[in-house]
């Protein structure tokens, strides 16, 4: 295998390395890391205030739009209301909707309303504008282990802020929350801090179901780490701790229908959402292939293959922990049915990963050549968010 990350051995790191292999990152690089990040999200948010302008939307109600209206009905009326006029996928509304949206951000956003003069809107978007700093500061982190020069972080940093559907990092959705506790149990794990590690993913489970992925590539390393008897103790704990906040949840769930599929049987009523092992996704590319109906179509086809492309290329570039979360999550997208064209931003969470080869290819590149690329890449991606909230009537 090629890459710095390549010498990953199955305890954590590289054998006999420090638990911070590259050394302390320099506070300078986090603040640039913060300014790049901002500057993306700034663009893209930008951006959508022009399209929404165009279709006589308003740049709020693009930011609260679809789930980000459920997660606001969550901190009002907590799981046993709905907000008037909400509706699921079906146009209907039925008890136990709100059941299918993870409890962490809303009880961040409610934590957050309680201060003085902050509502619960503003207070979702910072709540989410905060996690989008927390990834950021993750990933040149993350970077730092895989290559020491500064601008592969901050590349990362730019690729993930300005990917397709980044734009969901400054909306009332939980990307931005669950990224960053991604990309910092996936930090924890390279350093061999399990407890930290699992306490993310504990954290991660009370976000979005993606997290079962994350969960299992965290336990897995750490089963390994304790097999080999390093750290073994705090691997074991990191192994107890992880699923504990989505198996709690799902537990909830559980006890609240009566049922132990009750989460996925909401899914599925609500939104057609349910694994097949990847058979609505193989209809909706050949289908797009062949008619190529509309830009978000196409363009989701697009996300996954190039989604596939990098989750093959990390097995080659990435410690194999990072690899096995970022290709597990586009296993996960792409064998799940429902909602084909929002696959792109159901792909960001495997992003925060599958990007880091492409960013220490475009550090090895010329200074020019890599700002051209880098800058298409982002303007491509806020576009394409822009008009998945504009543009695009169905849901993202």
């Amino acid at each position: 295998m090629s890459g710095r990350g390549a010498g990953y051995a199955l305890s954590g790191v590289e054998p006999g390395a420090a638990r911070s292999p590259r050394g302390r990152l320099p506070a300078a690089v986090y603040a640039h890391a913060a300014g790049v990040y901002l500057l993306v999200q700034a663009v893209g948010v930008g951006v959508l205030a022009l399209l929404a302008a165009r279709h006589d939307l308003t740049l709020l109600g693009r930011l609260t739009a679809w789930d980000g209206a459920w997660y606001l009905s969550l901190v009002e009326y907590g799981y046993d209301g709905v907000a008037p006029g909400l509706r699921d996928a079906h146009g209907e509304i039925f008890p136990e909707a709100p059941l299918a949206f993870f409890p962490l951000y809303p009880a961040l956003v409610v934590g957050l309303a309680q201060l003085p003069g902050v509502g619960e809107v503003g207070a979702a978007i910072t709540v989410s504008v905060l996690c989008g700093l927390v990834m950021a500061l993750g990933l040149v982190r993350l970077a730092r282990h895989l290559d020491p020069r500064p601008r592969v972080g901050l590349l990362a940093v730019a690729l993930v802020a300005g990917a397709p559907m980044a734009i969901t990092f400054a909306m009332v959705y939980t990307e931005a929350l669950f990224c960053a506790l991604a990309v910092w149990a996936l930090v924890f794990v390279l350093e061999r801090q399990w407890v930290l590690a699992g306490v993310a993913c504990l954290l991660a489970g009370l976000a979005r179901s993606t997290a079962s992925v994350l969960i299992g590539a965290v336990v897995l390393a750490a089963l390994v780490a304790a097999w080999r008897g390093r750290d073994r103790a705090a691997a074991l704990a990191c192994v107890v701790l992880a699923p504990l906040g989505l198996l709690g949840f799902w537990g909830f769930v559980a006890v609240r229908t009566g049922s132990l599929t009750g989460w996925s049987d909401i899914e599925w009523r609500g939104w057609n959402t349910r694994y097949d092992f990847g058979g609505e996704t193989v209809g909706f590319v050949l289908d797009t292939l062949a008619e190529g109906p509309s830009v978000m179509q196409v363009g989701a086809v697009l996300a996954v293959f190039a989604a596939i492309g990098l989750g093959v290329l990390a097995f080659r570039r990435l410690p194999w922990p990072l690899a096995l979360y970022g290709a597990g999550v586009v296993l996960l997208v792409v064998g799940t049915a429902g909602l084909p064209a929002a696959k792109p931003r159901f792909l960001l969470p495997a992003m925060v990963v599958l990007l880091l080869p492409v960013a220490m290819a475009l550090a090895r590149r010329s200074r020019n050549t890599m700002l051209a690329l880098t800058v298409a890449f982002v303007a491509l991606g806020v576009w394409y968010g822009g008009y998945a909230l504009t543009g695009w009537r169905y849901a993202i």
